[in-house]
């Protein structure tokens, strides 16, 4: 992961990444022998961040490891992201689709781990990106904030694996467990984009 220096907004990091506009998070944990306790969204905080402040749907999954789910993104309604992983260890990707960005066509990929196993982190995906990630644990649980709901005639997916994008996706020998939805993927050439 490609992070820069952070900003600090009333003890919440934001740390910007290798794409414009993708940012991650890392609110400050309180914690004592009983346990610990996070600001996790704050309106005023994100607002001062230039974070999105009302969102539209939460979603949680629950994955066995080697389920990549993705690349997903939305035309006409597209979605921006607020991504954490509440249990175990995921690789976390954004491909920039927007044409008028510098970043077209580039992705990162971030590893977010459960606050157990390393430091409460979120990844902020702005609208105009594809999204997907990939459970390096034995099963991952995962929840995302989502600027707008879900919008099923506007749903589309590229490939996981497209050549063009050449995802350096941590396999270590894993064969990915696909849905016959994402395994139906356009290739990032061919694909509608926003």
């Amino acid at each position: 992961m490609n992070i820069g220096r952070a900003l600090i907004i009333h003890e919440m990091q934001i740390f910007p990444t290798a794409l414009s506009d993708v940012k991650i998070l890392r609110p400050q944990q309180f914690g004592d022998s009983r346990g610990w306790f996070s600001e996790t969204f704050n309106a005023k905080r994100f607002e001062e961040a230039g974070l999105p402040t009302t969102w539209a749907q939460d979603n949680q999954s629950l994955s066995a490891r080697g389920v990549l789910r993705g690349l997903h993104y939305q035309l006409g309604e597209p979605q921006g992201k607020l991504v954490r992983a509440l249990r175990g260890h995921i690789y976390d990707v954004a491909v920039d689709l927007r044409r008028d960005s510098p970043d077209f066509g580039k992705w990162a990929g971030f590893h977010l781990k459960s606050p157990a196993e390393g430091p409460l982190e979120m990844l902020w995906i702005p609208e105009g990106f594809a999204h997907g990630f990939l459970v390096l644990s034995s099963e991952a649980e995962v929840m995302y904030k989502t600027t707008r709901g879900y919008h099923p005639a506007g749903e589309r997916s590229i490939l996981w694996n497209d050549p063009t994008l050449a995802i350096d996706w941590p396999l270590e020998g894993l064969e990915p467990s696909i849905s016959g939805k994402d395994a139906l993927g356009q290739l990032f050439k061919e694909a509608e984009l926003p």
